[in-house]
């Protein structure tokens, strides 16, 4: 076990208190919005949407309190074992952020209508973007890996190493980016002026999807922005401490994203043209059948 400085002693403590953070948040928003769960999910049809919701929800409300029991078990003392559980995180946070992923892209091509020109486009970016994502988190173990064995298995990088992991996340940061631009883009289009649409006010459902699409780009920039900069411009050992915060508030806000979708139009997510209550706009609604 390496000889572990005052400094190091409280980077690790960072790490761990943004982990406690993280998991905090999840846990405490999946108690809050249980009832509208049992409500909008469990008591509908199980379609597809269903399903990838409570994917979501419950492989990383799995997957994280797993991790949180790991973190603070003084079993994780060889390294081998630190390798072991360091790959498992790995896995779960990139799964956790590919399930994110195909359901915001889900809801993009509802509100395009199921082009089948976006659904090549999206597929090619997300399998692009998927291959960056792979190479940066699973291509990181080597020998300038320097685990530190019983102190939760603490990782550190060096800065080669930190860059090419800190890739995966700003290949996320990208789609984020994407789906947040077509997304404002097809409702600009839809409604004519994006003056007419209210954050305050979500009147239909194009409005909530204009409103929680803006929430969900806004936090995960504000939480996304800190985790790549410990990559490339962060001390040692605080490289990638936002990891787990990050990935608990994606899986948070998706889970916001869908419960909001139902309680505005509570019949369920395949596409049908309805008509907006401005003057005479055919708009796209998603409807939710669960």
């Amino acid at each position: 076990m390496s000889n572990i400085t005052d400094l190091e002693v409280q980077q690790m403590l960072f790490c761990m208190y943004t982990v406690l953070a993280g998991n905090s948040i999840l846990i405490y928003d999946h108690i809050l919005t249980l009832p509208e769960e049992i409500a909008f999910i469990w008591r509908r049809r199980k379609a597809l949407p269903a399903m990838l919701f409570l994917l979501n929800r419950y492989f990383a409300l799995l997957a994280n309190i797993t991790s949180l029991v790991a973190d603070f078990q003084p079993i994780m003392s060889d390294e081998f074992s630190c390798y072991k559980y360091s790959l498992y995180r790995e896995l779960a946070l990139f799964l956790q952020g590919v399930i994110v992923a195909i359901i915001m892209a889900m809801r993009l091509y509802a509100l395009y209508g199921c082009s089948k020109r976006l659904l090549t486009w999206i597929v090619i970016v997300m399998f692009v973007l998927g291959a960056v994502c792979c190479a940066g988190t699973f291509g990181q173990y080597s020998g300038d890996v320097d685990i530190v064995p019983g102190v939760s298995c603490n990782e550190t990088f060096s800065n080669s190493i930190a860059a090419r992991i800190g890739l995966a996340y700003v290949a996320e940061f990208i789609f984020d980016l994407f789906i947040f631009i077509l997304t404002v883009y097809r409702i600009c289009k839809t409604k004519g002026k994006l003056l007419r649409l209210s954050l305050g006010a979500r009147r239909n459902i194009i409005d909530v999807i204009f409103h929680d699409g803006v929430m969900f780009f806004g936090a995960m920039t504000l939480t996304n922005i800190p985790n790549i900069l410990t990559y490339y411009s962060g001390s040692v050992g605080i490289t990638g401490s936002f990891c787990t915060f990050t990935s608990c508030i994606s899986v948070t806000l998706v889970s916001r994203l869908m419960l909001n979708l139902h309680q505005t139009n509570d019949t369920g997510t395949s596409s049908t043209p309805a008509q907006d209550d401005g003057p005479s706009l055919a708009v796209l609604t998603t409807r939710i059948d669960v």
